[in-house]
This record gives C-alpha cells, structure tokens and sequence, in this order.
C-alpha cells in the first residue's frame, strides 16, 4: 500500500467512525452487562432461597398453587415484587453508572437525541411485556410470566440493537429462544430467566468488554 493509498484508508476510518458515533450509541459498557447479570443471579437465588427450592426442581405446583389460592398470592407476592423491583432498580444504576463513567472517559454525550431514541425503542416493548405480564398475574398464569419476560425483553434488545452495537441483537435472540423453550416448560421458567438475565448478561458483557472497552 503506498503512502497515498494509506491517506486514504486513514480518512475514510476517521469518516467511518465520525458517522458511527453519530448514528449508533457506543457508550454501552460491557461491566453493565456483567454487574446486571450478577444482580439478576442473586435475585433468582434469593427466591430459591424463599421458596426453598433447588435449581431444576419441578416447580408446577407453585404455579397450580398461585391459581387457587389466595394465600399464596398474599404471602408471595410482595416478596417477589420485592425481589424483582431490587434487580430492576440495582441493574439499571449499575448501567447507568458504568455507561457514564465510560461516556465520560471517551469526552461523550452521555444523553442527545440517540440516547432518546434508544431508550424510546427499548421501553416500547418492555412497557408493552410489563402490562402483558400483569395479565397473567391477574387471571394466574403464573408459571408464563418469567418466560414471558424474557421473550419481551429479547424485543426489546433487538428493537434498540439499530441504535447501539450490533451484538445486543445477538443477546436479544438468544433471550427470546429461552423464554419460547419457558413457555413450554413451566416448571423451569426461574431457572430459565437465570440463564437468561444472569448467565447471558455476564457473558455478553464480558464479550462487548474485551471486544470494545479493554483496549
């Protein structure tokens, strides 16, 4: 390659990166991904723990339960509200706090018109899972809900995935692929949802981190 030809190259890298930080939002941080992913294993624990349970019990008679008694749904469900309004909370500052702090390492904006539209793309189908999953709660469909949320959520990724990297389409898939196998195996939804947002999330974010943060 001569020494025009390398100009060349170089200019058209720096016009090609200019337009990828103006069209996609690459301040995403791989250690969101892991934190979150960690919190969600310690909120599945905490229910196996409350329900005294192992990882792949069979569980069908908690969901029958849930559907014919009053008591079950007075004495569990604040817990699992609880638990699960804790990992949401405890996820979401974890990203917050990574992605900013990345933002900022980078001179970046940590919220424009792309953060909007990122997040706008995001939450469409995660408000939409969220109602659908207060449905089954309501006519106790309980066993569908962790199925269901992973279904929801893997839209989700893959609704936003135009706005940030590619490989969030990658985790939106395979999340989408747990929840339809939960769908059909009600007896293992929680350990499903673990893989789903514990496992998957740790993975993925040690991918993105050693991919695009490590360097």
């Amino acid at each position: 390659m001569t020494q025009s030809h390398k100009k060349h190259f170089e200019a058209l890298q720096d016009i090609r990166s200019m337009m990828e930080r103006s069209s996609r939002f690459i301040s995403l941080s791989g250690l969101s991904g892991i934190a979150a992913g960690v919190i969600a294993l310690l909120g599945a624990s905490a229910v196996y723990w409350y329900l005294d349970l192992s990882p792949f019990d069979q569980k069908q008679a908690y969901y029958v339960a849930a559907r014919n008694s009053e008591k079950w749904g007075l004495d569990y469900v604040r817990f699992f509200l609880l638990d699960g309004l804790l990992v949401l909370v405890l996820a979401f500052a974890a990203g917050v706090f990574f992605t900013t702090r990345k933002a900022r390492a980078k001179g970046q904006k940590i919220w424009d018109a792309l953060t909007r539209r990122l997040l706008i793309n995001l939450m469409i189908p995660l408000i939409t899972g969220g109602i659908f999953c207060l449905a089954l709660f309501a006519h106790g469909f309980v066993g569908l809900i962790a199925p269901s949320t992973l279904v929801f959520y893997g839209l989700a990724l893959i609704n936003a995935s135009k706005y940030t990297f590619n490989d969030i389409r990658y985790l939106g898939v395979s999340e989408i692929i747990l929840g339809m196998i939960g769908l059909f195996q009600l007896g293992y939804g929680l350990e499903l949802w673990a893989i789903g947002f514990g496992l998957l999330h740790i993975l993925y974010g040690s991918v993105m981190y050693f991919k695009y943060e490590r360097a």
